[in-house]
């Protein structure tokens, strides 16, 4: 079995995005992997996803309402096999505190290593859910090819 963690700033927007979506594809494909999601930081910890997110979630049938934002910890090193991160700044933190096998989520599904915007400085975030929708879309597409990669043993 397969472990991925979904890393970005606070825990609380993209990562439990990716983690929602991941779980909606394992449970329709039946994979054997495990996916979770943190913050490199703790501003947040223990809050629900924003409203944002999980108002785009529920529209694409991916409940996140339970998720809850936690920050990476060191011990993540031994319990997860891929790491992956929402931008680079999210990368160079998990770097520095001696994680390996990072990628960032726009290493998949054809976007050439672009970076995955925080939608949380956007305009009206948190009622208006039209400016993250390219986000989610984005956000689904890499963790599909990241799933069929970690599935057929080709990452």
């Amino acid at each position: 079995m397969k472990r991925i963690l979904f890393v970005c700033f606070a825990n609380i927007c993209r990562s439990p995005l990716a983690e929602g979506i991941a779980w909606k594809i394992i449970k329709e494909k039946n994979l054997d992997i495990v996916v979770s999601s943190a913050g490199t930081q703790r501003t947040h910890e223990r809050e629900l996803p924003c409203n944002g997110s999980i108002k785009i979630a529920a529209l694409h049938d991916v409940d996140i309402s339970k998720i809850r934002a936690k920050q990476v910890r060191v011990k993540d090193i031994n319990k997860f096999d891929y790491f992956i991160a929402m931008d680079i700044n999210n990368k160079k933190r998990l770097e520095e505190l001696g994680f390996q096998n990072i990628y960032l989520m726009g290493d998949f599904g054809g976007y050439h290593g672009k970076e995955i915007a925080d939608p949380y400085y956007m305009n009206d975030f948190q009622d208006d859910i039209k400016d993250i929708y390219d986000i989610y879309t984005m956000i689904e597409q890499c963790v599909t090819d990241l799933l069929k990669k970690v599935a057929n043993g080709s990452l």
